[in-house]
C-alpha cells in the first residue's frame, strides 16, 4: 500500500511529468519562465489551486451531477484561483504584476482541469492529495529548470525574492557580461523547451530499451 501511494506521488515528478512527458500547461510554462522568481510564484499558485481543487472535487464527486461536472469544476477551481490572486496582489505585488494574465488563466490550465476530470473525480481524497502534490511539484521543477536556463543564459542572472540586504539577484560570471539575449524571448523559450523535451524523450527511450 505504501509503495502504491509513493508511486502515486512520484508519477507527476518523473513518469507523467505534466510539462516534459504529458505536454500540458505549456502556455504559462513558456510565458512566465523569463525569471526564476516567476517560476516559483506560478508553481506555488498551481500547487495551492490543484491541491484544494482535487480535495473538494474528490469530496463532491458523488454530489456533482455528471451533466454539469465541468462547469462545477471550473467554479471550484476559479474560487481558489481568486484566493491566490488576492493573496499575491496583497503580499507580492511585483510578482503579481510579472505573472500578469497567466495567473487568472490557472482556471483553465490543462493540468488542473485534467487532474480534476481524470483523477480526483474517480479516486479517494488521500490519493487525490498525493496526485495534486506530485503533479504540482513536477510542474514547478519543470518551470524552475526552464527559467534557470532561460534567465541564466539570456540575462546572466537568477532572480529570486529580495530578503533583507539581499536584492534577490544572483549574477552569473561571464554570462552576466555576455548574455545570449534570444533566450529571454519567445524563440528562446521554444528552443529550451525543444531541447529539454528531446532529452526527456531520449531518457524515456533508453529506459524502455
Amino acid at each position: 500500500m505504501a509503495n502504491a501511494h509513493l508511486k502515486e506521488f512520484t508519477k507527476g515528478i518523473f513518469k507523467e511529468n505534466p510539462t516534459f512527458i504529458i505536454m500540458l500547461g505549456l502556455c504559462p510554462t513558456l510565458g512566465v519562465t523569463t525569471q526564476v522568481v516567476n517560476a516559483i510564484g506560478m508553481g506555488a499558485g498551481v500547487l495551492f489551486v490543484l491541491l484544494f481543487s482535487n480535495i473538494f472535487i474528490s469530496l463532491l464527486k458523488n454530489v456533482i451531477p455528471n451533466s454539469v461536472r465541468i462547469p462545477a469544476y471550473i467554479v471550484i477551481i476559479a474560487s481558489f484561483v481568486t484566493i491566490v490572486e488576492m493573496v499575491m496582489h496583497a503580499f507580492a505585488p511585483s510578482l503579481y504584476e510579472s505573472l500578469g494574465i497567466f495567473l487568472p488563466l490557472i482556471v483553465v490550465n490543462c493540468i488542473i482541469l485534467g487532474r480534476a476530470e481524470a483523477f480526483a473525480n474517480k479516486n479517494s481524497v488521500f490519493d487525490s492529495i498525493l496526485d495534486a502534490i506530485g503533479m504540482s511539484v513536477g510542474f514547478t521543477l519543470a518551470l524552475l529548470l526552464i527559467a534557470a536556463l532561460r534567465e541564466g543564459l539570456g540575462a546572466g542572472t537568477w532572480t529570486l525574492f529580495a530578503i533583507g540586504s539581499f536584492d534577490g539577484v544572483i549574477k552569473i560570471p561571464v554570462l552576466f557580461q555576455y548574455p545570449i539575449r534570444i533566450m529571454t524571448l519567445a524563440a528562446g523559450a521554444l528552443l529550451i523547451m525543444g531541447f529539454l523535451k528531446a532529452f526527456f524523450n531520449w531518457k524515456t527511450g533508453r529506459k524502455r530499451g
